[in-house]
């Protein structure tokens, strides 16, 4: 197993979601909450795995919980806490409504690519950006600040305003990007694993 030393892996569990009337992050697809999944494709990966919520039901997973540092500041704020938080300059962080990606996917595309040591870098496929599947350098840190200060919380545009790469995902991949929402698209991803 070679676990990355030098990266930190932060898992934006977020609160309860208004679309999936739920704790998205323990809705169960195939047996397991989906916080399983991702834990599962990251464990390879790096042993500095966080989880940033408050949610004490997490805690049985034996991974630290980070509190957000600002309050209801969505995706922004969290990674801005993930950057205060962590001891590593590259950070992996994953939204926890991603119950398909894979410890594969992560490598090829995040963890042994050639822009690992860029200041932000995420997955797309042939028409959506993944900024939740992301590398994210401190270097970034006080951007993130500012924005939260300024309450300018739309993570694509703050992004742009950065130095970033978009890796385009190959075609046979795109399932492991599918990220949950609603009842309807788990419905949906259920359907087509059956």
């Amino acid at each position: 197993m070679n676990t990355q030393k030098h990266i930190s892996v932060y898992i934006l569990c977020g609160g309860k979601s208004s679309r999936m009337q739920t704790e998205k992050g323990l809705v169960v697809f195939n047996k397991k909450p989906f916080i399983e999944w991702i834990l599962d494709a990251v464990k390879p990966i790096s042993n500095h795995i966080f989880l940033i919520t408050e949610n004490t039901d997490y805690s049985i997973y034996k991974y630290p919980l980070v509190a957000d540092i600002h309050k209801d500041k969505g995706p922004v704020g969290g990674i801005h806490t993930a950057l205060t938080h962590t001891n590593t300059q590259q950070n992996l962080i994953l939204s926890c409504d991603i119950p398909m990606i894979s410890t594969h996917i992560l490598n090829r595309y995040l963890i042994n690519s050639k822009v690992i040591n860029s200041n932000i870098a995420f997955v797309s496929d042939s028409t959506r950006d993944y900024p939740l599947i992301g590398m994210y350098s401190t270097n970034n840190l006080e951007k993130f600040e500012t924005a939260i200060q300024q309450n300018h919380l739309k993570l694509m545009s703050l992004i742009q305003s950065s130095t970033y790469h978009r890796i385009q995902v190959a075609s046979r991949d795109f399932d492991a990007l599918y990220n949950i929402n609603t009842q309807d698209e788990l419905q949906t991803l259920i359907q087509r694993k059956l």
